[in-house]
């Protein structure tokens, strides 16, 4: 088995199902919401007031700053999807193309990397999440089963003369640095 997807092992009796392409020649892979998620919008969680003090060059505490910071932290939409791949394979997670269009929903860092080691780690056994940014008026509603994202399988390339990292993946999400 070279690469693909499976479901995350406690969730095998919830129906979730696995990424599909929509098209023949589409390149990416349609994930799809594992529960219903309500994405608040960014607006109406009072980090504008903030925003608003740092305009008008007032003074703002760091807690203030702080909270506003908190506001703009994207959720995490879960999908109940490991992928398994090749160990110079990455998955790379990207928008679906009309999300941030019809749905205001954007990936904050615009893209996301799924390494090969993540897979079956012992924090969440590799489950995929989409960070995603509600920038619009209105909360979103992503009900379970939705598409949220889009993930496309990648080789990549080494430097001449890298000394090969020792250490191993111990954790989930974000665990191999700041």
């Amino acid at each position: 088995m070279k690469r693909g997807f499976k479901v995350v092992s406690k969730y095998k009796e919830q129906e979730i199902k696995l990424p599909t392409r929509a098209t023949k020649n589409a390149a990416g892979y349609d994930f799809y919401a594992r529960e219903d998620f309500v994405l608040p919008s960014i607006w109406k969680l009072g980090f504008l007031k903030v925003l608003h003090a740092l305009r008008k060059q007032k003074e703002v505490s760091d807690e203030e700053l702080l909270l506003g910071q908190k506001i703009l932290k994207p959720y995490l939409v879960p999908t109940g999807i490991k992928a398994y791949m090749q160990a110079d394979e990455f998955l790379l997670l990207a928008n679906r193309s009309s999300s941030p269009l019809k749905r205001s929903l954007i990936l904050p860092n615009g893209v996301g990397i799924v390494d090969a080691d993540y897979y079956d780690n012992k924090a969440n056994e590799g489950e995929i999440f989409f960070q995603l940014l509600n920038f619009g008026l209105t909360d979103q509603v992503i009900k379970k089963g939705e598409r949220v994202g889009q993930g496309i399988f990648m080789p990549y390339l080494l430097a001449d003369g890298e000394q090969s990292p020792s250490q191993k993946r111990t954790g989930g999400f974000g665990s191999s640095g700041r």
